[in-house]
């Protein structure tokens, strides 16, 4: 594959392996990018619970408009994600971060204005997060390309490791800040509160002294942007040895879609649980996620890279056929159900966190700075397809087969994934985890 830009590739790599990042970890530039990440994770998470309530409470909407409000909200990464790949790739990725994150504060900001003037519906507010979808796509596929301008090759997974520890700390105790927030001061103001979150973290991204290589101009006419696209699948689907793990990767998200839609009915209508029951339980994955998060470092040091990675998914199987086996204690006293069911998703969560770091630095060494962007968005919109076709199937499995049944399917799922994994290169792989090298490098151009 030609390189258009081997300049600015050079310089690139020149700049992340070298210099004032290329001391001990973590780096305080790495720790400022950590705090921004993590304080609009939190912010996430009072938004998801904020716009629900917002259209249940205040617009008294019902759950089928809550669903159409979910899927407003991905529709973006399937529609444009390829796209937006391949123009984040043209452009220095730290103005794209900082000018997304300051749009996506003032979408927010909209909603509660629409509110306290009278004028806010269920049709604009779904306008406005398909917008600000639209926009978080683009801010995804510049900060997941960021990190490898931000850290040096070597220490890319427990940079990643570290992302992933903030954000499972989020989705553990968010939904409660949310919750309190929502209780003190409504469902529109603390929308704002997800605003602040980005103005923080477009503040700290434009504070960062990282250096970056200027706007790509190859020489002679720019590749059209569908060219560019294409460029993209063909890298991961088929020039650059990430196919299998692609194709691994979408295989696992089937099974989480399954997960997804089966556990809520599971536990209230079969297992008889409270909310409150399901959500302890349900708590138990973002635990399990930080736990995975903490030892992954461990773990691949001890399995290798490609051997965590199948280790997570097998352990993601064996969650879900945890979480089916709690139909068997179902007539037993309640909290044993629930600790059967919440035992089941630590054991998922765990592998969530061990699994997310080795996956992105792995492919992230694979791939060269110009293609950083289309990669990461490529596998993510393909990912939410996966999850978009595979929830309708799995609730049609569950009305055939049973909850129970299905989440056992989900569990044969996440072992073929695993599968993938094992019959391929990768399950021998050590690049993420073997220091200031990469068993790839000839693969980069």
């Amino acid at each position: 594959m030609s390189d258009p830009t081997p300049a600015t590739e050079d310089s690139v790599d020149e700049v992340r392996d070298g210099g004032v990042r290329d001391g001990v970890f973590p780096s305080p530039e790495f720790r400022w990018f950590f705090a921004g990440e993590t304080v609009s994770s939190f912010g996430s998470y009072v938004t998801l619970l904020a716009l629900q309530t917002l259209v249940v409470v205040t617009l008294d909407g019902t759950a089928q408009q809550v669903g159409w409000l979910n899927s407003s909200r991905w529709l973006p990464y399937l529609v444009l994600g390829l796209v937006v790949g391949a123009w984040v790739d043209r452009w220095p990725r730290r103005p794209v971060m900082v000018g997304s994150d300051l749009l996506r504060a003032a979408l927010l900001c909209a909603i509660p204005v629409a509110w306290w003037t009278g004028v806010l519906t269920l049709a604009l507010l779904l306008a406005v997060v398909v917008v600000f979808g639209a926009v978080s796509v683009v801010n995804d596929a510049a900060s997941q390309s960021f990190v490898p301008r931000l850290v040096p090759r070597r220490h890319l997974q427990p940079a990643h490791a570290r992302l992933d520890a903030g954000d499972a700390v989020a989705q553990t105790s968010g939904p409660a800040l949310a919750g309190g927030l929502v209780t003190l001061v409504g469902a529109p103001a603390a929308v704002l509160v997800d605003a602040a979150t980005y103005v923080f973290s477009a503040g700290v991204v434009a504070a960062l002294p990282v250096a970056e290589p200027p706007r790509a101009r190859p020489e002679g006419e720019r590749p059209h942007l569908g060219s560019e696209v294409a460029q993209g699948l063909r890298w991961v689907y088929r020039d650059s040895g990430l196919t299998r793990l692609a194709v691994s990767t979408h295989v696992w998200f089937a099974g989480q879609a399954a997960v997804g839609v089966v556990v809520a009915p599971y536990a209230l209508l079969v297992l008889g649980l409270s909310p409150f029951q399901l959500g302890v339980a349900a708590a138990l994955a973002g635990v399990g996620a930080v736990l995975g998060a903490l030892v992954t470092g461990r773990v691949g040091r001890w399995l290798g890279t490609g051997g965590a990675i199948v280790c997570a998914h097998l352990l993601s199987a064996a969650g879900a056929l945890t979480m089916a086996a709690a139909g068997l204690v179902r007539d037993a006293e309640d909290w044993l159900v629930v600790g059967v069911l919440g035992a089941g998703h630590l054991l998922h969560g765990i592998g969530m966190g061990v699994s997310n770091s080795h996956e992105m630095s792995y492919r992230q060494l694979l791939t060269p700075d110009r293609l950083q962007a289309r990669t990461n968005i490529t596998m993510r919109s393909l990912n939410r397809a996966v999850v978009v076709v595979g929830a309708p199937v799995a609730g049609l499995l569950v009305g055939l087969e049973g909850s129970g049944s299905t989440l056992v399917m989900a569990a044969v799922v996440f072992a073929v994934s695993a599968a993938i994994l094992l019959l391929s290169p990768l399950r021998s792989d050590r690049s993420t985890v073997d220091s200031g090298h990469s068993a790839h490098e000839g693969s980069r151009g």
